[in-house]
């Protein structure tokens, strides 16, 4: 599974319950769509660091880097070393 399709299926699971009829384009706005709060935020900060291994810093909990699915995806491909 790619890292898009994780966190895709991650957000639908935990954020959406399984709904996988509500639209939702890889660089929609969580915060605008009123899908996930600040609280949502930290869950998807766990995810990433289980799922993927990476540690992210306090600096990096910023919208630019997850705010999207494309967002996160960036930033974890970034953090892994992958070019984006």
């Amino acid at each position: 599974m790619d890292v898009a399709s994780g966190i895709r299926n991650f957000i639908v699971e935990n954020f959406l319950f399984g709904d996988t009829t509500v639209p939702l384009g890889g660089d929609d706005s969580f915060l605008q769509k009123g899908l996930i709060d600040s609280t949502g935020i930290l869950e998807v900060v766990h995810f990433i660091e289980e799922k993927f291994g990476i540690a992210m810093e306090d600096d990096e909990l910023i919208p630019d880097n997850l705010d999207s699915i494309l967002a996160i995806t960036q930033y974890v491909m970034r953090k892994q070393g992958v070019r984006v």
